[in-house]
């Protein structure tokens, strides 16, 4: 089963990495996009990992990784009228969001700021998250990518 690599973006005064290191491992959930619900259906497996990256903050930036343990399974939180990311166009019967589980691998003690990730835009040339007007909050990371930005982690 070949190894995927993930680029997973949350809004920290939604969910932070801090919550992920209190929880340990929590469900992803709130993807209401097709192309990553497809993303999520077709090609997430068990054991793949990602980096956690805050968006929508003043520092945006990579601030830990995460492995993936579980399938998608349905987004329950999409029939649940208190919940932010309710979509009333969901039922039981069609229900089309999915949500993931992840796990806590490690937070980083020096994120990888987004500023940081711009100087280095001639090996991450083709990395999503650099790339104008993308606003997914899940992108795929080649192994190529993942390795580099692993070794501005460990420099």
């Amino acid at each position: 089963m070949e190894q995927h690599y993930w680029l997973m973006k949350s809004e920290p005064d939604v969910f932070s990495i801090d919550d992920l290191v209190r929880l340990n491992s929590a469900p992803w959930d709130g993807i209401r996009n097709y192309q990553v619900r497809n993303l999520l259906r077709d090609h997430f497996q068990i054991g793949d990992l990602a980096f956690f990256y805050h968006s929508s903050c003043k520092e945006p930036a990579i601030v830990g990784i995460m492995q993936i343990i579980t399938t998608a399974y349905p987004d329950s939180s999409a029939l649940d009228p208190s919940s932010p990311y309710f979509d009333p166009k969901s039922t039981s019967e069609k229900l089309p969001w999915l949500r993931v589980d992840v796990q806590l691998v490690h937070k980083l003690t020096r994120p990888i700021t987004l500023a940081t990730l711009r100087q280095h835009s001639e090996p991450l040339t083709d990395l999503p998250l650099l790339k104008r007007g993308n606003r997914l909050s899940i992108t795929p990371v080649t192994p190529e990518q993942w390795h580099y930005i692993l070794a501005l982690v460990e420099s």
